[in-house]
């Protein structure tokens, strides 16, 4: 239910409802729920920073009227780690998916606590937090078994080291999105340009620790990784053989001659707001990716080094060949750039 932004409250009782969405809500000031089948609730409040909703008197209730929980997402500019407190107070046991959106009062505590009552996440996404790479750490510690997707994007505390850490550590893990983490910080409001003479040495430093990282993932199942935005990153090697989807958007410091896509399965590369060069690498590297693939179907001699025709039953491995090379050129690459 979108619209709700003149929803002053509500007392929801019902048990047989299983889904429940609502968005645009505003400075709730009462919300009851008596929903023991509920399985999958979504709240999207206004991004208002007045917004005057109690989030955690609300986390406490819906974990303690609502068992049966599988699926949590709340975006609100209002969680905080009392919020994560309650949640993980309600002991949920069926949950799979849980999804706290812009909190930038959630911390690495936050996680910890998530990680400590949740074993059994397959998706967590903590878009817009405070969390660090000791925080993708927990997440690894405790979820190795389980987790497939994790969403990361606008932590400003993450590392391209964090990234790196969780691809090696989630076997599973199929879906990633760590957009605007590694950031350029000339992008942003530098706290040098204020600083006196003798903060300025320290600052410069941080400054190029933060801009020059490089990003090195090697996984097998990987399907997804979105890096919109990662300003700070001018070195990228991927080696997924089943990624399909990568978004570059803006990673406008992203070196060509620094950028190695060894990903045969690409169908879809983002590269928006990025440099002309890049581009340019990044068609050259995904069309000689789809070349390879296509002369491991080019025909072959018999072991005496003769082009005679074989023997008929060879015939239905050449009708395979030729689907899969159908399928290789179905599935060229697209670059993306506008």
């Amino acid at each position: 239910m979108e619209g709700c932004s003149n929803l002053g409250g509500f007392v929801l009782s019902s048990s047989s409802l299983s889904t429940l969405w609502l968005s645009d809500l505003y400075s709730l000031s009462k919300m009851v729920f008596n929903c023991p089948n509920l399985k999958e609730i979504s709240l999207e409040f206004s991004r208002q920073e007045n917004d005057t909703t109690d989030l955690t008197t609300m986390a406490d209730g819906m974990g303690r009227s609502c068992p049966r929980l599988k699926n949590i997402h709340i975006a609100s500019v209002r969680l905080s780690h009392a919020v994560v407190l309650s949640l993980t107070a309600a002991n949920l046991r069926g949950l799979r998916m849980l999804s706290l959106v812009l909190g930038s009062e959630i911390t690495d505590a936050s996680v910890a606590a998530i990680a400590s009552s949740y074993s059994k996440l397959e998706l967590l996404d903590l878009s817009g937090s405070s969390i660090s790479d000791s925080g993708i750490g927990m997440i690894c510690n405790v979820l190795p078994n389980t987790l497939s997707r994790l969403l990361l994007a606008l932590c400003p505390n993450i590392t391209s080291s964090g990234i790196q850490f969780a691809t090696a550590q989630l076997p599973l893990l199929e879906l990633m999105d760590c957009g605007m983490t590694v950031c350029d910080p000339d992008s942003q409001n530098s706290p040098c340009d204020e600083s006196g003479d003798n903060e300025l040495p320290n600052a410069l430093n941080n400054k190029l620790h933060l801009m020059y990282q490089k990003l090195i993932i090697k996984h097998s199942r990987l399907k997804k990784l979105s890096l919109w935005g990662c300003s700070g990153l001018d070195a990228l090697c991927l080696n997924c053989p089943e990624l399909n989807d990568l978004n570059l958007n803006s990673c406008k410091n992203l070196h060509p001659e620094r950028l190695l896509l060894q990903c045969p399965s690409l169908q879809n590369v983002h590269a928006s707001g990025c440099q002309e060069s890049l581009i340019g690498a990044i068609k050259s590297q995904v069309s000689d990716s789809m070349a390879s693939l296509e002369n491991q179907f080019q025909c072959k001699r018999l072991a005496d080094g003769s082009k005679r025709v074989r023997a008929p039953d060879c015939l239905s491995q050449e009708a395979s060949d030729d689907k899969k090379r159908r399928k290789v050129v179905e599935q060229q690459c697209k670059v993306l750039v506008d």
